[in-house]
């Protein structure tokens, strides 16, 4: 299936949205965590940086990236659900959104956390695009692992 008709199949919704008007765009300049990723099977890249505040929380994000609808949409979303989190709640907000890509639906307390990343649902309708959904939060675990070392 093309990236166009991904784009029709969920018309004006709010993974369109966050696809068309990516949240924090801006690079953050001496990031605490930097991550770069990618899928070189479908061309999908991600760009993310998290600045961390005295207290251990994220103060700022950036995310630059290329790719499908999914992809970018997910990306977008990770960058304003970690904001005011710390690394650990991060671990958890990840575990959430990784059950929901298995298709285990969240209770009301994990879909209020997840927030807009629950609009994410509908890509169970298309098995094949998960790894685009998870690649940003792959990506990120990964920054966050090299930060630590």
């Amino acid at each position: 299936m093309a990236r166009d008709d991904l784009d029709e199949l969920f018309g004006d919704d709010l993974i369109l949205d966050h696809r068309r008007h990516p949240r924090n765009p801006e690079v953050i300049d001496g990031a605490a965590v930097k991550a770069d990723g990618a899928n070189p099977f479908c061309g999908d890249e991600v760009h993310l940086q998290l600045a961390i505040d005295e207290q251990g929380r994220v103060s700022d994000t950036g995310f630059q990236g290329v790719g499908c609808a999914i992809n970018q949409a997910s990306g977008s979303m990770l960058s304003e659900a970690v904001k005011g989190k710390t690394i650990e709640e991060i671990h958890d907000l990840r575990k959430l959104f990784d059950g929901l890509m298995q298709g285990r639906p969240p209770s009301e307390e994990e879909a209020a956390d997840l927030g807009d990343l629950a609009a994410m649902t509908a890509v169970l309708a298309f098995p094949i695009r998960i790894k685009c959904a998870l690649l940003p939060w792959a990506t990120l675990e990964d920054g966050i692992a090299e930060s630590r070392k």
